[in-house]
């Protein structure tokens, strides 16, 4: 029987849990009507475009959660502090690395074209946003641009080794050392 739901939110969360076990390409509509026990009709009315839009929809709500949790504390507030705050919603967002990033999923697989700006945006804002808060803590533009670059990546590798590995621990290894390196910079 088909799970009833009331708001477009849940069903963003349940087709994003779908897309991150079996990716885009692999998520046909009847793997998320199974998975998610929403019937075709109910997705239909939330997601008139099909699956685009459930992917489209699914990003911009992850941008949004970024945004608000991560993107505008490191441009906004004390950058030390929201620094801080940026290696904690890490751990927490990706579940101590037992998550993966959909966007940087998205980014590895055929769907980077579809949704390549928004990929792009996602990527090159939290970039900027850390690099911006490193120099408000103190570092020179060029450093900081390359210690940001660093951390994202190191963020994204460690989502994937881990995932790779079947080690959640790296991702928690990963972020301390990370940290450290950031801190150690900002003395």
């Amino acid at each position: 029987m088909a799970r009833t739901v009331f708001e477009k939110p849940d069903a963003i969360a349940l087709v994003a849990e779908v897309f991150r076990e079996l990716g885009y390409e692999g998520a046909s509509m009847s793997h998320i009507t199974a998975r998610t026990r929403l019937s075709k009709g109910s997705l239909y009315h939330f997601f008139p475009g099909g699956k685009e839009e459930m992917a489209a929809e699914i990003m911009a709500n992850i941008d949004a959660w970024f945004v608000t949790e991560m993107f505008r504390p490191l441009e906004e507030g004390e950058p030390r502090a929201a620094i801080a705050r940026m290696w904690e919603t890490t751990d927490s967002y990706f579940r101590s690395g037992r998550r993966i990033c959909l966007i940087g999923a998205f980014a590895l697989d055929e769907t980077r074209d579809r949704f390549s700006a928004a990929i792009r945006a996602y990527f090159y804002r939290w970039i900027e946003a850390l690099a911006g808060a490193l120099v408000k803590a103190g570092l020179p533009g060029p450093e900081a641009k390359t210690l940001a670059e660093e951390a994202v990546i190191g963020i994204q590798g460690a989502l994937t080794l881990a995932r790779a590995l079947g080690d959640d621990t790296i991702f928690g290894r990963t972020l301390a050392r990370l940290k450290r390196r950031l801190e150690t910079a900002l003395g």
